[in-house]
C-alpha cells in the first residue's frame, strides 16, 4: 500500500505513515540507498527488520525526496544527515511512521494493540495516572499511555528517564482521536508537553513536538 497519510501539522512539521504490504524486492526497487544504508540492511537477519528498514527509507523519500538520508548517533537516535529537520521514527507490525519538523523537537510512537497490556501496566503506569475501567476502552487507554510516554522519552533524548517514575500523563477521557498533556521531571528536565493521538485500525499513534532547551 505504501504511504497512507502525509499530514502537514503546520508549515514546519509533517507526519507520514506507511503501511507495509510490499515484499522485499518491491521495496528495494523503491528506495535509493548509500553504502551505509546497504551495510545496515545486509546486517539484518530477519525479513521483518529488513522490511521495517526499507519502509523507513521509502517513507522518508515520500516526505522529503530521494536525497534524504537518516543517520544514527551512538544511542541509536535518528538524525537527518543534512541536519535540516528534527526527526522521530516508530514502527510496529505493518506500520511505519516518521515525524519531521524544521523548528521543533519531535517524538512519535505507534503500537499494534495485540498483547494483554494490562498485565504489564504496573511497569509504566504510576499512581498519578488514571485508566478507565470500561472494558472496551481500557486496552486502548493503556496503549495511549504507553505510546505517549515513548514519544516523550524520544523527544527528551532518552537521557536517564524512567517511563514510570519520570513521565506522567494527566488524566484524560479516551476517544478515537484527541489531545493529552504529559509531564517529564528528572534532574535535567522539568517540562510539560502537549501530545496528540489517534487510532488507525488496531494501532495507537501518539506524537508530540515542542521548542524546548534541555537543562
Amino acid at each position: 500500500m505504501g504511504c497512507i497519510t502525509k499530514h502537514y501539522l503546520n508549515e514546519y512539521a509533517v507526519l507520514g505513515v506507511w503501511k507495509i504490504e510490499e515484499d522485499l524486492d518491491t521495496l528495494l526497487g523503491m528506495v535509493v540507498m548509500d553504502n551505509d544504508d546497504n551495510k545496515k540492511y545486509k546486517a539484518f537477519s530477519s525479513t521483518s527488520r529488513k522490511l521495517e528498514f526499507l519502509s523507513v527509507r521509502a517513507l522518508l523519500q515520500e516526505l522529503l525526496g530521494k536525497e534524504a538520508r537518516i543517520v544514527y548517533n551512538k544511542n541509536n537516535k535518528p538524525f537527518l544527515k543534512d541536519g535540516s529537520r528534527f526527526v522521530s521514527i516508530s514502527h510496529s507490525n505493518k506500520l511505519t511512521s516518521i515525524l519531521l519538523s524544521t523548528n521543533e523537537r519531535v517524538g512519535i510512537d505507534l503500537e499494534y494493540m495485540s498483547s494483554n497490556i494490562g498485565a504489564i501496566a504496573f511497569k509504566f503506569i504510576n499512581r498519578k495516572e488514571k485508566i478507565t475501567k470500561e472494558p472496551l476502552s481500557r486496552k486502548y487507554h493503556l496503549y495511549l499511555h504507553w505510546c505517549a510516554k515513548e514519544a516523550l522519552y524520544k523527544i527528551c533524548d532518552k537521557e536517564g528517564i524512567s517511563i514510570r517514575k519520570n513521565i506522567t500523563i494527566e488524566p484524560f477521557e479516551v476517544k478515537e482521536s484527541g489531545e493529552i498533556r504529559g509531564h517529564v521531571h528528572t534532574r535535567r528536565i522539568n517540562d510539560s508537553f502537549d501530545l496528540f493521538y489517534t487510532r488507525y485500525d488496531n494501532y495507537a499513534i501518539v506524537w508530540t513536538k515542542k521548542n524546548y532547551d534541555k537543562v
